[in-house]
Order: structure tokens, then C-alpha cells, then sequence
């Protein structure tokens, strides 16, 4: 007799939600894109909030086809575009923000993007860095020296990491921008429109290449932060980066479990089903531009578990 898999969670997993598309960052869906994918997780699957999810994985009542949507970092555009479009088709969604870039802030990450998009010329020398002279004559060498660049300095030591990318940036001249974080006032709108707000640290650090007290502190900071800010317990955590073994291990795992959450996501793909680790569920990048595509993706992702 034919016994069939148990349902399955597909977490999906975004960054930002763009008002318009951006050659630089093509991984990145605009709004009519997101649109897209809403209507068809509406139509196709039972999306259910995350903290909810994760009490029905853990005592088996979750639905067949449930599927969750996730947010990471906390940039504007999660609330100004994103926010809209989730509200039009009555889905919920979680915002894991990282406090330490509310009001103002900026990763290190787009300080690099920034300084790249902004280059004069032809090539962008960073010898100084270690770095070399990288052509940008074109968008795809633009972004071929934007991944070399992140690639280069993702895994270095958090303050070295930090202290390049800032001395990269300041070596550029700017057009004047609207802020590209969350301020703290759309956090607090964003869970007055129904949404669910977790934890992603203070400071975006990797978190296996801190000592075990520092980790702590930064996890604990953040969530302590969003908590006073929102006047609510905060119950859930997305690992920075986000891959168990090279981002975040087992120590992590149970700092987060002393500290209070109630579950955690980690950015390995896959499927969650009931009797999984709630503090390490599996999530999906939906990358696909087509509709049939993105379907055909979130389909071979439920066969990875």
C-alpha cells in the first residue's frame, strides 16, 4: 500500500521587494514580480504565518501544500512595496530585522553595491584592499566585481569585514537617497498591520566566526531590541546567513533555544515536516521570474526532504 509523505512547510525566504527591477541586483523580484508569486501561493497553497506554522509542525496538525513567507535584514522596501502587496491578497509574512541598521543604516553589503554603482570610469582599482583593478565597462562586469568584492570579504572577521567595506565606500562620491533600512516606526507598523517581526541579530555578524559570548550578546541585543520597541515578546530567529556547519552550529542553536525563542530558520533549502528541529527550519530562495518556473522550483524543493 502506497503511504504518502507527511504534509510538508516550504519557507520562502526574501530580501527586498523592489519598486522597480535593478540590473544590479538581479536576484532581487520587483513588485509585479512579487505580485506574481503571491497570486500564486493564494491560489496553490495554504499560507499560514510562521509562528503558527512552526506549533502546527509541532503537533502535527500542519495542512498539506502550507507554505510561510519570510523576510531578511528589514529594508524599506519590505514595508513600502512588499507590505501593500501581502495586505491586497490577505497573506501574512515575517520580518526578521536586524536592529543594529534601523533608522539610518547600512550593510556592509551595500556599501559595496553602492560604491560599485556609482564608479566613474571604466574600472574600480582596489589594490589598496587587496582587491585588484576591476573592469566595470559593462553591467555584467559591474557585477561581476560586485561578487568578487562580497565574495572576498564575506568570511572575513567581522570588524575587518566592517572596516573594509566602509574605507571601499568612503572612496566614493554619492547621489543624495531615501533610507534603504526599515525605520524603527515601519517595524512597528509593519506588526500593527498584522505581520510577525523576528530576530536577526544586531549586527548581521557570521556567527561561527564569533566567540560563543559575543554570538550571544548580539542575538540577545537584537531581540531585546525589537522587544522594547514593539512591547511584545519576540519568539522567532533567522541565523544570519544562515548555513548550518559554516554560518551557525549546535551552540547557536541552543543559545537560541535559552534565550526564549520559540523556533528558528536557517537558509538551507529543503522542506520542514513534523518531528523536525524547529530552531534549524529549512527555507527556499524563489528566484524564478515565470510563473510555471517558480511552481516547478517550489515542487522540486518539497522533494528534497
Amino acid at each position: 500500500m502506497t503511504r504518502w509523505p507527511a504534509p510538508a512547510l516550504s519557507i520562502l525566504i526574501y530580501h527586498r521587494v523592489l519598486a522597480r527591477a535593478d540590473p544590479l541586483l538581479p536576484g532581487e523580484p520587483d513588485g509585479a514580480q512579487f505580485e506574481r508569486h503571491l497570486r500564486l501561493l493564494k491560489r496553490c497553497f495554504n499560507v499560514l504565518p510562521l509562528g503558527q506554522a512552526a506549533r502546527r509542525l509541532r503537533d502535527g496538525t500542519l495542512p498539506w501544500r502550507a507554505a510561510c513567507i519570510t523576510f531578511d535584514d528589514g529594508y524599506a522596501d519590505n514595508a513600502e512595496v512588499a507590505l501593500p502587496l501581502l495586505q491586497k491578497y490577505g497573506l501574512d509574512a515575517c520580518f526578521f530585522i536586524a536592529t543594529g541598521y534601523l533608522d539610518g543604516g547600512q550593510m556592509w553589503n551595500d556599501r559595496i553595491i553602492e560604491r560599485v554603482r556609482h564608479a566613474a570610469g571604466g574600472e574600480l582599482d582596489l589594490s589598496a584592499h587587496g582587491l585588484g583593478r576591476l573592469p566595470l565597462g559593462s553591467v555584467a562586469q559591474r557585477l561581476l566585481a560586485i561578487d568578487a568584492i562580497l565574495g572576498a570579504l564575506k568570511y572575513q572577521p567581522f570588524e575587518r569585514r566592517q572596516a573594509v567595506a566602509a574605507a571601499i565606500h568612503d572612496q566614493g562620491a554619492y547621489p543624495r537617497r531615501a533610507a534603504l533600512m526599515m525605520s524603527s516606526a515601519q517595524v512597528v507598523a509593519l506588526r500593527r498591520a498584522g505581520m510577525e517581526i523576528g530576530a536577526h541579530t544586531q549586527r548581521h555578524p557570521i556567527l561561527a566566526q564569533q566567540a560563543d559570548p559575543e554570538a550571544r550578546s548580539d542575538i540577545g541585543a537584537g531581540k531585546r531590541q525589537l522587544e522594547q520597541l514593539l512591547q511584545a515578546p519576540v519568539t522567532l530567529f533567522a541565523y544570519p546567513n544562515g548555513k548550518h556547519g559554516r554560518d551557525y552550529g549546535a551552540q547557536h542553536v541552543d543559545i537560541v533555544k535559552s534565550l526564549g525563542f520559540e523556533a528558528a530558520v536557517a537558509t538551507d533549502w529543503g522542506v520542514a515536516r513534523a518531528g523536525c528541529d524547529l530552531f534549524q527550519l529549512p527555507r527556499f530562495t524563489p528566484w524564478d521570474r515565470g510563473s510555471v518556473r517558480f511552481l516547478l522550483r517550489l515542487g522540486q524543493n518539497m522533494l528534497r526532504a
